[in-house]
Protein backbone atom coordinates (compact mmCIF):
# COMPACT_ATOMS: atom_id res chain seq x y z
CA UNK A 1 0.00 0.00 0.00
CA UNK A 2 1.43 3.46 -0.84
CA UNK A 3 2.48 5.45 2.19
CA UNK A 4 0.14 8.30 1.32
CA UNK A 5 -3.00 6.16 0.91
CA UNK A 6 -5.78 6.49 3.46
CA UNK A 7 -6.49 2.93 4.51
CA UNK A 8 -8.40 1.09 7.19
CA UNK A 9 -6.56 -0.53 10.08
CA UNK A 10 -7.38 -3.00 12.83
CA UNK A 11 -6.41 -2.00 16.36
CA UNK A 12 -3.44 -3.77 17.90
CA UNK A 13 -3.55 -5.19 21.38
CA UNK A 14 -3.13 -2.43 24.01
CA UNK A 15 0.24 -2.34 25.74
CA UNK A 16 0.54 -3.00 29.44
CA UNK A 17 0.05 0.15 31.53
CA UNK A 18 3.25 1.74 32.74
CA UNK A 19 4.10 2.18 36.35
CA UNK A 20 4.01 5.54 38.13
CA UNK A 21 1.47 8.29 38.73
CA UNK A 22 -1.30 9.24 36.34
CA UNK A 23 -0.20 11.97 33.92
CA UNK A 24 -2.35 15.11 33.99
CA UNK A 25 -2.38 18.72 32.78
CA UNK A 26 0.55 19.60 35.04
CA UNK A 27 2.67 16.83 33.52
CA UNK A 28 1.69 17.93 30.03
CA UNK A 29 2.57 21.54 30.84
CA UNK A 30 6.04 20.43 31.90
CA UNK A 31 6.41 18.52 28.63
CA UNK A 32 5.48 21.62 26.62
CA UNK A 33 7.80 23.83 28.66
CA UNK A 34 10.66 21.45 27.87
CA UNK A 35 9.74 21.33 24.16
CA UNK A 36 8.56 24.83 23.21
CA UNK A 37 8.16 24.24 19.47
CA UNK A 38 5.34 21.75 19.05
CA UNK A 39 3.79 20.14 16.01
CA UNK A 40 0.22 19.28 16.98
CA UNK A 41 -1.64 16.41 15.29
CA UNK A 42 -5.39 16.26 15.92
CA UNK A 43 -8.17 13.80 15.22
CA UNK A 44 -11.90 13.34 15.68
CA UNK A 45 -11.67 13.48 19.47
CA UNK A 46 -11.27 17.27 19.44
CA UNK A 47 -14.64 17.68 17.69
CA UNK A 48 -16.92 15.11 19.32
CA UNK A 49 -18.18 17.57 21.94
CA UNK A 50 -19.09 19.91 19.06
CA UNK A 51 -21.71 17.42 17.88
CA UNK A 52 -19.60 15.64 15.26
CA UNK A 53 -19.40 11.90 16.04
CA UNK A 54 -16.24 9.84 15.61
CA UNK A 55 -15.76 6.39 14.08
CA UNK A 56 -13.94 4.49 16.83
CA UNK A 57 -14.42 3.61 20.48
CA UNK A 58 -11.86 3.78 23.30
CA UNK A 59 -10.32 0.47 22.23
CA UNK A 60 -9.80 1.69 18.67
CA UNK A 61 -12.53 -0.55 17.20
CA UNK A 62 -15.17 0.65 14.73
CA UNK A 63 -18.39 1.96 16.28
CA UNK A 64 -20.21 1.81 12.94
CA UNK A 65 -19.76 0.63 9.37
CA UNK A 66 -16.53 1.87 7.75
CA UNK A 67 -16.90 5.03 5.62
CA UNK A 68 -17.37 5.14 1.85
CA UNK A 69 -14.42 4.00 -0.25
CA UNK A 70 -13.02 6.28 -2.94
CA UNK A 71 -13.23 3.66 -5.70
CA UNK A 72 -16.84 2.81 -4.88
CA UNK A 73 -17.83 6.47 -4.90
CA UNK A 74 -16.17 7.11 -8.25
CA UNK A 75 -17.42 3.99 -10.06
CA UNK A 76 -20.86 3.30 -8.60
CA UNK A 77 -23.83 5.63 -9.28
CA UNK A 78 -25.76 3.79 -6.54
CA UNK A 79 -22.99 4.56 -4.03
CA UNK A 80 -23.15 8.25 -4.95
CA UNK A 81 -26.93 8.26 -4.58
CA UNK A 82 -26.63 6.74 -1.13
CA UNK A 83 -23.80 9.09 -0.14
CA UNK A 84 -25.50 12.35 -1.18
CA UNK A 85 -28.90 11.34 0.22
CA UNK A 86 -27.38 10.62 3.60
CA UNK A 87 -25.18 13.72 3.40
CA UNK A 88 -28.19 15.94 2.73
CA UNK A 89 -29.39 14.99 6.22
CA UNK A 90 -26.16 14.39 8.13
CA UNK A 91 -23.94 17.24 6.94
CA UNK A 92 -25.93 19.66 9.07
CA UNK A 93 -23.88 18.44 12.06
CA UNK A 94 -20.69 19.83 10.49
CA UNK A 95 -22.37 22.86 8.96
CA UNK A 96 -23.78 24.00 12.30
CA UNK A 97 -20.84 22.96 14.50
CA UNK A 98 -18.90 25.58 16.42
CA UNK A 99 -15.37 25.30 17.85
CA UNK A 100 -15.14 23.62 21.23
CA UNK A 101 -12.79 24.02 24.20
CA UNK A 102 -10.06 21.89 22.60
CA UNK A 103 -10.04 23.98 19.42
CA UNK A 104 -9.89 27.21 21.40
CA UNK A 105 -7.15 25.93 23.69
CA UNK A 106 -4.98 24.86 20.77
CA UNK A 107 -5.48 28.25 19.12
CA UNK A 108 -4.41 29.88 22.38
CA UNK A 109 -1.31 27.66 22.52
CA UNK A 110 -0.41 28.82 19.03
CA UNK A 111 -0.99 32.47 19.95
CA UNK A 112 1.35 32.03 22.93
CA UNK A 113 4.07 30.68 20.65
CA UNK A 114 3.98 27.01 21.66
CA UNK A 115 2.63 25.60 18.36
CA UNK A 116 4.63 25.93 15.15
CA UNK A 117 2.05 24.04 13.05
CA UNK A 118 -1.12 21.99 13.48
CA UNK A 119 -1.88 18.99 11.28
CA UNK A 120 -5.49 17.88 11.49
CA UNK A 121 -7.07 14.69 10.20
CA UNK A 122 -10.48 16.35 10.57
CA UNK A 123 -12.31 17.99 7.68
CA UNK A 124 -14.61 20.30 9.65
CA UNK A 125 -12.53 23.51 9.58
CA UNK A 126 -13.10 24.13 13.28
CA UNK A 127 -9.44 24.80 14.09
CA UNK A 128 -9.39 27.78 11.72
CA UNK A 129 -12.69 29.05 13.08
CA UNK A 130 -11.23 28.90 16.59
CA UNK A 131 -8.29 31.09 15.52
CA UNK A 132 -5.52 28.64 14.61
CA UNK A 133 -3.54 30.02 11.66
CA UNK A 134 -0.85 27.41 10.94
CA UNK A 135 -3.17 24.56 9.98
CA UNK A 136 -2.50 21.78 7.49
CA UNK A 137 -5.80 20.12 6.54
CA UNK A 138 -4.35 16.68 5.84
CA UNK A 139 -7.60 15.19 4.57
CA UNK A 140 -9.09 18.34 3.01
CA UNK A 141 -12.16 20.44 3.86
CA UNK A 142 -15.70 19.05 3.82
CA UNK A 143 -17.43 22.34 3.03
CA UNK A 144 -15.95 22.37 -0.49
CA UNK A 145 -16.86 20.07 -3.38
CA UNK A 146 -14.72 19.46 -6.46
CA UNK A 147 -15.51 18.20 -9.96
CA UNK A 148 -13.43 15.12 -10.59
CA UNK A 149 -13.31 15.85 -14.34
CA UNK A 150 -12.63 19.57 -14.79
CA UNK A 151 -11.44 20.48 -11.28
CA UNK A 152 -14.08 23.15 -10.66
CA UNK A 153 -14.85 23.82 -6.99
CA UNK A 154 -17.86 25.25 -5.21
CA UNK A 155 -19.23 25.52 -1.72
CA UNK A 156 -20.97 22.41 -0.53
CA UNK A 157 -23.96 24.24 0.93
CA UNK A 158 -24.83 25.52 -2.58
CA UNK A 159 -24.77 21.98 -3.98
CA UNK A 160 -26.89 20.79 -1.08
CA UNK A 161 -29.47 23.50 -1.84
CA UNK A 162 -29.72 22.22 -5.41
CA UNK A 163 -29.91 18.61 -4.28
CA UNK A 164 -32.68 19.50 -1.83
CA UNK A 165 -34.62 21.25 -4.58
CA UNK A 166 -34.30 18.20 -6.85
CA UNK A 167 -35.17 15.77 -4.04
CA UNK A 168 -37.77 17.60 -1.90
CA UNK A 169 -39.15 14.42 -0.37
CA UNK A 170 -35.82 13.75 1.39
CA UNK A 171 -35.81 17.03 3.32
CA UNK A 172 -38.50 15.84 5.73
CA UNK A 173 -36.44 12.83 6.86
CA UNK A 174 -34.77 12.79 10.23
CA UNK A 175 -31.94 10.49 11.28
CA UNK A 176 -29.05 10.23 13.69
CA UNK A 177 -25.95 11.90 12.30
CA UNK A 178 -22.65 10.12 11.83
CA UNK A 179 -19.02 11.11 11.29
CA UNK A 180 -18.04 13.28 8.33
CA UNK A 181 -21.58 14.43 7.61
CA UNK A 182 -23.12 10.98 7.29
CA UNK A 183 -26.61 10.02 8.51
CA UNK A 184 -28.14 6.72 9.54
CA UNK A 185 -30.65 6.16 6.73
CA UNK A 186 -30.07 2.43 6.30
CA UNK A 187 -32.90 0.42 4.82
CA UNK A 188 -34.18 3.15 2.50
CA UNK A 189 -34.37 2.94 -1.28
CA UNK A 190 -31.90 5.47 -2.66
CA UNK A 191 -32.52 4.61 -6.32
CA UNK A 192 -34.83 7.60 -6.86
CA UNK A 193 -32.42 10.14 -5.39
CA UNK A 194 -31.23 12.51 -8.11
CA UNK A 195 -27.49 13.23 -8.10
CA UNK A 196 -26.25 16.30 -9.97
CA UNK A 197 -23.29 16.44 -12.33
CA UNK A 198 -20.86 19.34 -12.60
CA UNK A 199 -22.60 22.43 -13.98
CA UNK A 200 -19.38 23.66 -15.61
CA UNK A 201 -18.30 20.69 -17.72
CA UNK A 202 -21.70 19.01 -17.72
CA UNK A 203 -20.59 15.48 -16.87
CA UNK A 204 -18.07 15.50 -14.02
CA UNK A 205 -18.74 13.86 -10.66
CA UNK A 206 -19.06 16.21 -7.70
CA UNK A 207 -17.07 14.85 -4.76
CA UNK A 208 -16.36 16.46 -1.39
CA UNK A 209 -12.86 17.93 -1.46
CA UNK A 210 -11.70 15.42 1.14
CA UNK A 211 -9.62 12.26 1.07
CA UNK A 212 -11.89 9.23 1.13
CA UNK A 213 -10.61 5.86 2.35
CA UNK A 214 -8.65 4.20 -0.42
CA UNK A 215 -7.68 7.59 -1.87
CA UNK A 216 -4.25 9.24 -1.59
CA UNK A 217 -3.41 12.25 0.55
CA UNK A 218 -1.99 14.97 -1.75
CA UNK A 219 1.79 14.87 -1.68
CA UNK A 220 2.19 18.59 -0.97
CA UNK A 221 0.21 18.25 2.27
CA UNK A 222 2.24 15.25 3.39
CA UNK A 223 5.50 17.06 2.61
CA UNK A 224 4.36 20.20 4.43
CA UNK A 225 3.50 18.12 7.50
CA UNK A 226 6.85 16.32 7.47
CA UNK A 227 8.65 19.67 7.08
CA UNK A 228 6.74 20.99 10.09
CA UNK A 229 7.72 17.89 12.06
CA UNK A 230 11.37 18.38 11.13
CA UNK A 231 11.22 21.95 12.47
CA UNK A 232 9.49 20.98 15.72
CA UNK A 233 11.00 19.98 19.05
CA UNK A 234 8.26 17.45 19.75
CA UNK A 235 4.93 16.06 18.56
CA UNK A 236 1.67 16.46 20.48
CA UNK A 237 -1.17 14.12 19.45
CA UNK A 238 -4.63 15.25 20.53
CA UNK A 239 -7.88 13.34 20.17
CA UNK A 240 -6.72 10.67 17.74
CA UNK A 241 -6.39 6.91 17.96
CA UNK A 242 -3.97 7.09 14.98
CA UNK A 243 -5.53 3.93 13.58
CA UNK A 244 -5.37 5.48 10.10
CA UNK A 245 -1.88 5.33 8.64
CA UNK A 246 -1.99 8.88 7.25
CA UNK A 247 -1.81 10.18 10.83
CA UNK A 248 0.17 7.36 12.43
CA UNK A 249 3.10 7.92 10.05
CA UNK A 250 3.94 11.23 11.75
CA UNK A 251 4.20 9.57 15.15
CA UNK A 252 6.37 6.88 13.63
CA UNK A 253 8.62 9.44 11.95
CA UNK A 254 8.92 11.47 15.15
CA UNK A 255 10.01 8.35 17.00
CA UNK A 256 12.56 7.51 14.31
CA UNK A 257 13.95 11.04 14.54
CA UNK A 258 14.25 10.83 18.32
CA UNK A 259 11.61 13.52 18.90
CA UNK A 260 9.49 13.15 22.05
CA UNK A 261 5.78 12.48 21.58
CA UNK A 262 2.97 13.39 23.98
CA UNK A 263 -0.62 12.27 23.54
CA UNK A 264 -3.95 13.37 25.00
CA UNK A 265 -6.63 10.83 24.11
CA UNK A 266 -9.16 8.53 25.72
CA UNK A 267 -8.29 4.84 25.40
CA UNK A 268 -5.99 2.84 23.18
CA UNK A 269 -4.12 4.29 20.21
CA UNK A 270 -1.97 2.72 17.53
CA UNK A 271 1.15 4.56 18.80
CA UNK A 272 0.89 3.80 22.52
CA UNK A 273 4.34 2.22 22.52
CA UNK A 274 5.92 5.35 20.99
CA UNK A 275 4.83 8.01 23.48
CA UNK A 276 7.05 9.79 25.95
CA UNK A 277 3.89 10.91 27.75
CA UNK A 278 0.25 9.87 27.46
CA UNK A 279 -2.63 11.59 29.22
CA UNK A 280 -5.70 9.36 29.08
CA UNK A 281 -8.41 11.91 29.77
CA UNK A 282 -11.02 14.06 27.99
CA UNK A 283 -9.16 16.43 25.67
CA UNK A 284 -11.39 19.43 26.41
CA UNK A 285 -10.76 19.23 30.16
CA UNK A 286 -7.02 18.63 29.94
CA UNK A 287 -6.30 21.35 27.37
CA UNK A 288 -8.40 23.95 29.18
CA UNK A 289 -6.58 23.14 32.43
CA UNK A 290 -3.25 23.10 30.62
CA UNK A 291 -3.48 26.78 29.73
CA UNK A 292 -3.56 27.70 33.42
CA UNK A 293 -0.20 25.97 33.94
CA UNK A 294 1.69 27.68 31.12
Amino acid sequence: MPNDTLALSRPAAPPSPSAGGTPDATTLAAFIAAHPRLLVLTGAGVSTTCGIPDYRDASGAWKRSPPVQHQAFMTSPATRQRYWARSLIGFKAIEHARPGPAHRALAALEARGHVTALVTQNVDGLHQRAGSRRVIDLHGRAEIVRCMSCGATRMRYALHEELAACNPQWQSLDAAVGPDGDADLDGLDFSTFRVLDCSRCGEGIWKPDVVFFGDSVPRDRVDAAFDALDAADALLVVGSSLMVYSGFRFARQAARAGKPIACVNRGHTRADDLYTLKVDAPVDDILAELLAHL
